[in-house]
């Protein structure tokens, strides 16, 4: 049995005989350089009973503020997706934390729901996002109260949609900006799109930060940035999830089963893939309560027939298994 099934055995049995809930609490991270605060939340192994905390929109199986248990503990950081916010993962930071991991979610401001969406479409969101990622990271180790509880040599990363494009820069690749043409149609409002087509290409410097060595990303948004070349210094584990009806849904053609397909086939060792069945794009986030699911249905309806619920349990089993595995000693 390989290391990594065996582990995910081992995941599974975990899961069952869970007693505890993760900690939670809530940080922010300082602005610097004219770059604004970054708002996000940490959950951490917890010896507490499972309690609830009551967010805005959302009540999480969690305990606030609970001592951190454990030394030495791997980082994990998740980046959402457009539109999305630091707890669009939570039942994935939930099963890590309850498996021995810190985990940070940040929003980046660039594009997260809810605040100043006016500069999501422009080409910022293609380096600010990295970049965020490198100073929430560098934070959680010297900033943070209990950063003297992490391993900094045990970071891992999860990333869905866009934040999948994001942890593939923050791992070392490169996005060819001259192929944005792709998503930017002639009749486009993108701010962008007309300084694209006229090929005036700016200049734009990627933040890459080596301290990260596991990624795991779900459709991963503008795989057509990425070649060989692009992807050749993405030199860790990776875990690859891809929706087989990604192409189906609203996802402003970022994202498609080809375009998560080229990546694998480019990435200089194979990923551990996962293509995913009679799933849309919007799968690989919770199962939405009963608010949002009124509000959302675009991003809360999956295709008949299938488990949202059943699919996470598999989900976050996996991607525990595969952190295991590659982070933890």
């Amino acid at each position: 049995m390989s290391i990594l099934k065996f582990a995910l055995a081992s995941v599974f049995c975990l899961i069952a005989t869970l007693a505890h809930a993760a900690g939670f609490r809530l940080i922010e991270v300082p602005a610097v350089s004219g770059f604004p605060a970054i708002q996000a939340a940490v959950w951490s192994p917890c010896r507490e009973p499972v309690g609830e905390v009551k967010l805005r929109t959302l009540t999480l199986p969690a305990t606030e503020n609970c001592a951190i248990s454990g030394d030495k503990l791997p980082l994990i950081v998740i980046s959402h997706g457009y539109g999305g916010g630091f707890t669009g993962h939570h039942d994935t930071a939930e099963t890590l934390a309850d498996g021995g991991f810190v985990v940070v979610a940040l929003s980046h401001p660039v594009d997260t729901g809810g605040g100043d969406m006016s500069r999501a479409d422009t080409l910022a969101a293609f380096t600010e996002r990295p970049a965020d990622i490198k100073r929430v990271i560098d934070y959680m180790l010297t900033a943070w109260p209990d950063h003297a509880k992490l391993a900094p040599e045990h970071i891992g990363f999860f990333g869905f949609s866009r934040g999948g494009y994001t942890g593939l820069v923050a791992a070392g690749g490169n996005p060819d900006l001259r192929k944005m043409t792709a998503f930017c149609p002639e009749s486009s409002p993108k701010p962008d799109c007309a300084q694209l087509r006229r090929n005036e290409i700016p200049s734009l410097a990627f933040t890459h930060d080596p301290r990260i060595k596991a990624l795991v990303i779900a459709d991963p948004a503008f795989g057509p940035l990425f070649d060989p070349d692009g992807l050749k210094e993405v030199n860790i584990p990776v875990q690859l999830w891809a929706s087989a009806l990604s192409g189906e849904d609203r996802t402003g053609g970022e994202v498609t089963p080809d375009y998560v397909s080229t990546i694998m086939r480019d990435l200089p060792a194979r990923p551990d893939y996962h293509l995913v069945q009679n799933a849309g794009h919007f799968v690989f986030l919770p199962a939405c309560t009963e608010d949002l699911a009124k509000r959302r249905p675009n991003i809360c309806t999956d295709r008949p027939g299938f488990d949202r619920v059943a699919f996470h349990a598999q989900l976050n089993a996996a991607a525990l298994a595969f952190f295991r595995a590659h982070l933890k000693d």
